[in-house]
């Protein structure tokens, strides 16, 4: 077994159950026991002079293989000698607050979880007090799983269930409370009709057990019930479907606010009382408002894909400042603490996919924590009667815009697709209306003039699969089209490139 093959980043993920074509399982219970031990082995170096056992707790989202693989994982780490809490059904975000609850205070924790990805994924998460852990981390623990011998290990100690869940929607309730400051102290958000969908995720809570308990309506909130099958759309905010489904049930209810989760909670979205969608550059256009109004002048860290419009309303309209850098959640993350040690305040670290991690809130990417913001802002501005659509008027929104997604056909991938960016590096500067963008964390950022179709693309290598992405925004009808045009017969000359993709700009 290759388990490097399990890392993705700094998760571990893989196929736990059969029923996709050309998918074998490769996060068996063995494998994922072998992991629950390298955790805890890997734990007591961080621990060395605790003199008492360990405290993990484990928990998991909806996915249908998440029991089998939690009893594995726990049992490991009770033979392992840790004192093992299950915390059931839980949030990612939840999972690494109790490390950090005086209820909890557990030394590590554990989240089974796959994201948005198919029924048939899953993975872990792990945590500190510290965060969540390092690429560098999960290849330490892997590469100590290789080598477990699980005979060496028998259960040795009783797993204590725990209802975190309960624990932390009472964390929502209390600080929602303190900040809205209503008048009617227990019930803020009476009179509010906000809809949630779960995805049939691990969200539901949040309806249920938190915003109704602070007297919102939540009529036509759905997809609440856990359901590993996914029935009704994929548990991503960035899908279309979602968003729309979504969206509909806003306009349905005339909801105030449509609030929409991925499966495990760390990401989100919101829908305004217009039915528009509030996600990608509109979701970092309002916590930079947010942000920035409690924050001023503050740093706001974004993935490299955020648009041009989104660059020109956080540091013209806002009067903060926009730091673009590396797509992916720990990068954004940690860069953002980065520049906050150097002394740029920066409060706030935020994904176009829906992660976003505040440093008031250990920068952590809490999806739950997010709306929380947004939910606390929509009580206030009501009482200026105002609603968050005001704070993002102003956000300029490109005429056109793209991504395609670019198929590397060769094992190398991550070589080739390099020498892709670095030719076309060369070609743009020295095309006639062109510019590369300076400051740029990842690929190749160019700016097109009004010639050359009004806008700017983004071509960069995919994190973990064989594809090179491509964004492209243009601030007139047809220029989409025309900056791709030129970027087809430059990548024409690339045989192990699939453009096939190209071909719904069509």
């Amino acid at each position: 077994m290759n388990f490097k093959a399990l890392q993705n980043g700094s998760d571990i993920r893989g196929v736990a159950l059969k029923g996709v074509a050309g998918e074998e399982v490769n996060l068996t219970s063995e494998i994922v026991k072998k992991i629950g031990v390298a955790f805890k082995l890997w734990l007591g170096k961080q621990f060395q002079e605790k003199k008492t056992a360990l405290k993990v707790g484990v928990g998991m989202d909806s996915r249908l293989s998440g029991p089998e693989l939690k009893k594995a994982v726990t049992e490991s780490l009770s033979a392992a000698g840790s004192k093992v809490y299950d915390c059931g059904l839980a949030s990612t975000p939840a999972m690494f607050m109790s490390t950090i609850y005086n209820e909890f205070n557990f030394d590590g924790a554990i989240m089974l979880t796959a994201s948005h990805l198919p029924f048939n994924r899953n993975g872990l998460k792990f945590f500190t007090k510290n965060g969540g852990l390092e690429k560098t981390d999960i290849s330490a623990i892997l590469e100590i799983a290789a080598n477990i011998n699980l005979n060496n290990y028998t259960l040795n100690q009783t797993i204590e269930p725990v209802d975190l869940m309960a624990v932390y929607a009472n964390h929502f309730i209390e600080n929602i409370r303190q900040k809205i400051n209503a008048e009617n102290y227990k019930l803020p958000l009476k009179g509010f009709k906000i809809v949630v969908d779960a995805g049939n995720g691990a969200g539901g809570f949040y309806a249920t057990e938190v915003i109704e308990k602070l007297g919102a309506d939540i009529t036509g909130s759905q997809f609440l019930e856990p359901d590993g099958n996914f029935p009704n759309h994929i548990p991503n905010p960035e899908d279309k479907t979602a968003m729309e489904s979504i969206q509909a049930a806003v306009i349905k209810n005339s909801a105030d606010l449509g609030i929409i989760f991925d499966t495990d909670v760390d990401r989100a979205a919101v829908v305004d009382s217009k039915g528009n969608p509030v996600n990608r550059n509109g979701l970092v256009a309002l916590m930079a408002a947010i942000i920035l109004d409690e924050h001023p002048g503050s740093t706001i860290v974004t993935d490299s894909i955020t648009s041009d419009g989104l660059h020109y309303f956080i540091e013209e309209k806002l009067k903060g400042k926009h730091h673009r850098f590396k797509r992916g959640y720990k990068n954004v993350i940690n860069e953002s603490v980065r520049l906050n040690k150097t002394g740029e305040p920066s409060w706030l670290a935020i994904e176009t996919s829906g992660h976003a991690a505040l440093k008031e809130n250990y920068f952590l990417d809490d999806g739950a924590y997010l709306v929380s913001k947004v939910v606390i802002k929509m009580a206030q501005l009501k009482k200026e009667n105002h609603t968050i659509l005001n704070l993002i008027e102003d956000l300029p929104q490109p005429k056109e815009s793209s991504e395609v997604r670019i198929k590397i056909k060769t094992a190398d991938f991550k070589s080739y697709g390099e020498a892709v960016i670095n030719a076309l590096q060369t070609f743009a500067e020295n095309r006639a209306g062109w510019t590369v963008v300076p400051n740029n964390y990842e690929g190749i950022r160019v700016a097109c003039n009004e010639h050359s179709g009004a806008g700017w693309f983004l071509l960069r290598l995919s994190l973990h699969d064989p594809v090179i992405p491509l964004n492209i925004e243009s601030e007139k009808e047809g220029g989409v089209k025309k900056i791709a045009g030129v970027l087809i017969e430059f990548l024409n000359q690339f045989d192990k490139l699939n453009l096939g993709a190209f071909d719904k700009l069509n």
